[in-house]
């Protein structure tokens, strides 16, 4: 039995549908879960299953017809709109498998945007963008843009800005799609490392049993509903 204190993140009977047309679709279905502290925990399942729908309503992003998500000990499903945008800013990070950068800032600016929006002031700022940069392997390429990075650079930048304002929850959604096995790898393996060094939680849609394979517990969407899986195609 976990203890209250242990669990960072706990949904509880979420519904969530969608309307196409006339046709209503039920994606999730009273679906209740746990995450605990300082674990991974990878989500898989065929696409359409959910799997980005329950992150983005981890994330707050989205809101559930029904159900409650608590993360940190806070009911996220009782916020508003803006409290919960706030709530993600500080708490939670993001890691799409489209790298989002701003193609305009510089790496060092991608990463610094994350802590303005947290009012980390100088030099804590730049201390922490310094750091990210070593701890991902782009010491060297503070002012570089993101358009003459690789992929891989790329994905290590978005991890570096996914950590920068210390994030409890750590959301990925298919972070190693774009890449090549090879860089899929050096960037799983970062994006552990990273993750388990801060005792954080992280929560990593995808469709790769290798993804999988690095988490501590593998969990299946099927029929709306998450099941114990065994990291296996």
């Amino acid at each position: 039995m976990v203890s209250h204190e242990n669990i960072q993140v706990r949904v509880r009977d979420l519904c969530r549908s969608f309307t196409e047309g006339e046709q209503r679709h039920l994606v999730l279905n009273k679906l209740s879960a746990e995450f605990v502290k300082g674990e991974t925990v990878a989500l898989r399942g065929r696409s359409g299953s959910g799997k980005s729908t329950l992150l983005n309503l981890i994330s707050g992003i989205d809101a559930p017809d029904a159900g409650e998500i608590e993360v940190a000990g806070l009911n996220i499903t009782a916020m508003s709109e803006r409290d919960r945008t706030l709530f993600r800013r500080a708490h939670i990070g993001f890691v799409y498998q489209a790298f989002n950068l701003v193609p305009t800032l510089t790496v060092a600016d991608n990463i610094r945007l994350v802590l303005e929006l947290n009012k980390v002031a100088e030099p804590e700022a730049s201390n922490r963008v310094r750091e990210l940069l070593a701890a991902v392997g782009l010491g060297n390429r503070e002012r570089s843009y993101p358009d003459v990075l690789s992929g891989g650079e790329q994905q290590r930048v978005a991890i570096a800005r996914a950590l920068a304002h210390r994030p409890s929850l750590l959301l990925a959604d298919e972070p190693t799609g774009n890449l090549d096995d090879k860089t899929a790898e050096g960037v799983l393996q970062l994006l552990d490392r990273l993750v388990r060094q801060t005792n954080g939680t992280m929560i990593v849609a995808t469709h790769s049993a290798k993804v999988a394979a690095f988490c501590d517990r593998v969990l299946e969407l099927r029929d709306g509903k998450l099941i114990a899986g065994d990291g296996k195609n």
